[in-house]
């Protein structure tokens, strides 16, 4: 237990009804293995009853099991970042608590690490995602890929691998809000993906929104990239070059034929076009501004309650 050979980092958010299920396919499968493990809980500030379940696993099986405890509510990439600052494998693997992911593929990744790659991302295999989601993940993961150069099939699994070069590496880091996959992939030498399944979730609810998916993808372009800035700069260039011609156009028509009114629906057309690409610059400002203002307030990312964990005596 002390310094086990895989660690599984489990975040847990209002996971009460599926827990139960969670652990009856993930201790079976590590076991499987014939290696030591140990599986990191991270409850991140739960309100119904996930908290207490995972006390009563722990005790069930202290050898293998510990549960950090959140005194609120931080966030699932946060809950991960707790689990890698406490893991103590070489090898680790995330996993979300609902089984969309089958922890029957953690030996699929663990085998991969073993040819020698440093990072395994994983690619869902049939996703069983509505219709609306399939089709707003492909595209933001095409737009994110063409601004950051980060490549990652499918950035939605959070089933993965990490060498523990790469987490020593993301724990060094400092950032108050980043994406953890992403990160990885920037520090790895050898990445690689494998093919996992995908489940439908058997009870709960997804805790992301299409909100939270748009949301999470434009702090993952403004976070790894000013490709965004560099953008609007562009813009901006090319939209005060037609604006200046536009204005010689307008002397010249007002010369030859003279004061007219007929084209004032067109000018306010234009110049609310121009308002709103300097409110969308003003706001990609404000994205870049607000990374700065949490950076530098070094508030920490998480508070920890308690951490139940199996106490070594000599």
């Amino acid at each position: 237990m002390s310094q086990p050979e895989v660690s599984v980092i489990v975040p847990v958010y209002n996971e009460e009804e599926g827990l139960q299920a969670l652990f009856d396919r993930l201790y079976p499968a590590l076991d499987k293995l014939a290696t030591s493990y140990e599986i990191v809980f991270v409850n991140d500030g739960s309100r119904d009853r996930s908290a207490a379940i995972l006390r009563e696993q722990f005790q069930l099986r202290p050898d293998v099991t510990r549960v950090i405890l959140f005194n609120g509510n931080f966030g699932q990439h946060k809950a991960i970042m707790a689990g890698f600052e406490h893991c103590r494998g070489q090898k680790i693997v995330t996993l979300d608590a609902d089984l969309q992911n089958p922890p029957e593929d953690i030996a699929t990744l663990l085998a991969k690490m073993d040819e020698g790659h440093d990072y395994v991302g994983s690619i869902r295999r049939q996703r069983n995602d509505s219709a609306w989601r399939h089709v707003a993940s492909r595209a933001m993961n095409h737009l994110r890929e063409r601004i950051t150069r980060i490549k990652m099939t499918d950035q939605g699994c959070m089933l993965r691998a990490y060498s523990r070069a790469i987490i020593d590496a993301i724990n060094q880091c400092q950032e108050v809000n980043t994406f953890i996959p992403a990160l990885a992939y920037t520090f790895a030498h050898n990445p690689a993906e494998v093919v996992v399944g995908h489940e439908e979730r058997a009870v709960g609810e997804s805790k992301y929104s299409l909100y939270s998916l748009i949301r999470l993808n434009f702090d993952l372009m403004t976070g790894f990239s000013v490709v965004p800035l560099q953008m609007f700069s562009f813009t901006g260039i090319v939209v005060s070059l037609l604006s200046a011609l536009f204005v010689v156009f307008l002397a010249i028509r007002r010369l030859v034929v003279g004061p007219e009114a007929e084209g004032m629906f067109t000018l306010f057309a234009i110049a609310f076009f121009l308002i709103g690409i300097t409110l969308f610059g003003i706001g990609l400002l404000g994205e870049y501004v607000g990374r700065i203002y949490q950076e530098v307030r070094h508030r920490p990312r998480y508070l920890i309650q308690a951490i139940l964990e199996k106490t070594e005596t000599p």
